[in-house]
């Protein structure tokens, strides 16, 4: 995990503020604070962080209405939150969970456990991120493997219609030419035949494959389900 890792801190707490900013800068954290919601929205728009530790219970703006925005906001909503609270409250947890936040730890905390959940949160993060360019990718080639199989069919039809052609050509004149022809078409019908049993057992692999994948909104929410149950 690249340890130059983006951090916005919010909390009114100043304390806590520097506390944080001085631990996760010296692990090599980019470090930005805000003391309130409010300030900590602006902040997020041009420093746009890699994970949010957010206080729920703060002036002006509380951490559940900032996760609210921001869950709602197409730009920010993958963002990672860790909620603060110093709330024990089986309620304020699940509140918390189905906005959407990644893990939530009860004040007073000790400061080795939140750096091993920042870098487990961080983690899953990324690894949902390249399940999702995997998926992209994915789909990319399911939908180059849809188009060559509409080109190989007009391909097929074209040559269907040069074989129609040839066989209303004067024969007598042009045997030799048509022969060649002919060869050439049917080697274009071997190589086309050759490429639809590649693309069919590729399609079949690919079958076989997804039925055994957890899909990307399964996966997140198996990884949120296990961070409630810590």
């Amino acid at each position: 995990m690249n340890l130059h890792k983006k951090i916005l801190i919010v909390d009114d707490e100043i304390i806590h503020l520097e506390f944080f900013e001085v631990m996760l800068s010296k692990l090599g954290f980019i470090v930005e604070k805000a003391d309130n919601g409010l300030e900590a929205l602006e902040t997020v728009k041009w420093f746009y962080p890699d994970l949010i530790m957010l206080d729920n219970l703060m002036p002006r703006m509380s951490g559940w209405e900032l996760t609210k925005i921001l869950k709602g906001d197409p730009k920010f909503r993958e963002i990672p939150i860790i909620m603060f609270s110093a709330l024990d409250d089986v309620k304020d947890k699940v509140e918390s969970f189905e906005l959407g936040v990644d893990d939530y730890i009860t004040k007073p905390f000790n400061f080795s456990e939140v750096l091993a959940r920042i870098r487990v949160v961080l983690r899953n993060r990324e690894l949902l991120t390249q399940i999702a360019a995997r998926e992209s990718r994915l789909h990319l080639a399911e939908t180059l493997n849809a188009d060559l199989k509409y080109t190989m069919a007009d391909c097929i039809k074209s040559i269907d219609e040069l074989d129609t052609a040839i066989a209303q050509v004067d024969q007598t004149e042009l045997t030799p030419m048509l022969k060649n022809l002919r060869d050439k078409t049917r080697m274009a019908r071997n190589h086309l035949a050759d490429l639809d049993v590649r693309i069919e057992k590729t399609i079949a692999q690919w079958e076989s494959l997804k039925k055994n994948e957890i899909g990307l909104a399964t996966l997140e929410e198996e990884i949120h389900t296990s961070v409630r149950q810590e």
